[in-house]
């Protein structure tokens, strides 16, 4: 079983709505027309590598996870590849899902994604907290 032109569309959505960005404000930071990702997002096209490398840090996740997502490459490929991001993949991590067919490899990766997605708005929160407890005006 592969990934379909609906079931990575889907995905794209649910990252793009995650994101709280819209097609019309993706498409203008990407470079990929509005058009076009709402044809990917519908089932109508499938995204090229390309799209797909243009897109992915506006969706808070990384080239290799969308590409990953899109079937295009394989977290055991992309690491055989010696791909700089490859070194921010645990190898244990890396070994279990080699072992794993495509469509589990993706399931993770993208479950992953969401979940570092939720970490770092946590730990932006924090942050910002932190700035703003720091920057309060003392009393007199």
């Amino acid at each position: 079983m592969s990934i379909d032109d609906r079931d990575i569309g889907s995905i794209l959505k649910q990252l793009r709505v995650r994101a709280d960005i819209s097609r019309v404000q993706l498409g203008t930071a990407s470079g990929v027309s509005a058009s076009h990702l709402t044809r990917i997002e519908n089932g109508q096209r499938f995204p090229s590598a390309k799209v797909l490398r243009k897109i992915a840090p506006h969706l808070h996740i990384s080239e290799v996870e969308l590409l990953s997502l899109a079937g295009y490459v394989s977290v055991d490929q992309y690491n055989k590849l010696g791909h700089p991001d490859s070194t921010k993949l645990d190898p244990n991590v890396v070994a279990i899902l080699s072992q794993e067919p495509v469509e589990v490899q993706r399931a993770v990766i993208s479950i992953l994604s969401m979940v570092k997605y939720i970490a770092e708005s946590i730990a932006r929160e924090q942050t910002q907290v932190k700035n703003d407890d720091f920057h309060e005006p003392i009393a007199n």
